[in-house]
């Protein structure tokens, strides 16, 4: 389920569009103002972000270069104003799309859905990389410092899990369930032997696998 970042000094844009797109299937994070866009961006795995222009602190153009800076994740952008300036520097900027004020909430998801697919699509022609480790996901392959290593089924399970989710606190039983399925009657014993594993395959780079005492582990780099 994707996550979306809707980002608006006006709080009733804000829940109209936090109500279509909860329609939609998708989980929703709000804020105020560029200041608390960055701060979420930061603190939490988003997967898109609806962007204000104009607002009272930190306006969108504004935060839009710095989460750029932070990463890479595809924007709308939202404006009362229609002048082509703010629309190429949008873009310029990195921008995914753009719509003006007033605008209609379904057109918006529409776009926001269309955005997801053309990034899915060039996802799977990518690869993960972190630092000296990197991630072929549609080939099923990991590299260590360039060197090809060899994991066991439920290790690459794990660790493309892990990465498509990086940033979010994952639960033994979230693991369980999404990597062993609904069905399996085993142990959390079960996910930290896998992850003492997953971590002595990945070398230095197991430092990316944080545990979270008494809850999980989460990917974080």
């Amino acid at each position: 389920m994707s996550k979306i970042l809707i980002v608006d000094d006006e709080a009733k844009i804000r829940e109209v569009l936090t109500e279509y797109a909860l329609f939609e299937g998708f989980e929703v994070e709000t804020a105020n103002d560029g200041f608390e866009a960055i701060a979420a961006v930061r603190d939490k795995h988003i997967d898109i972000i609806i962007m204000d222009i104009m607002m009272s602190r930190l306006d969108g153009l504004s935060a839009v270069k710095k989460i750029k800076e932070i990463k890479d994740i595809p924007v709308l952008m939202l404006s009362a104003r229609g002048e082509e300036y703010d629309k190429l520097y949008s873009f310029e900027l990195g921008a995914d799309d753009y719509i003006v004020k007033p605008f209609s909430p379904k057109e918006v998801m529409a776009r926001v859905k269309a955005i997801l697919r053309r990034v899915e699509r060039v996802s799977q022609n990518q690869t993960y990389e972190f630092e000296g480790l990197r991630i072929d996901e549609i080939g099923r392959n990991v590299y260590v410092d360039e060197q090809k290593i060899s994991l066991t089924p439920k290790e690459y399970d794990l660790l493309f899990y892990f990465v498509r989710n990086r940033g979010i606190a994952l639960s033994r039983e979230k693991l369980l369930s999404e990597i062993w399925g609904y069905d399996y009657f085993g142990d959390d014993r079960t996910i930290d032997t896998h992850i003492k594993m997953l971590r002595n395959s990945l070398g230095e780079y197991s430092k990316f696998i944080c545990t979270l005492r008494g809850m999980g582990y989460k990917f974080e780099v």
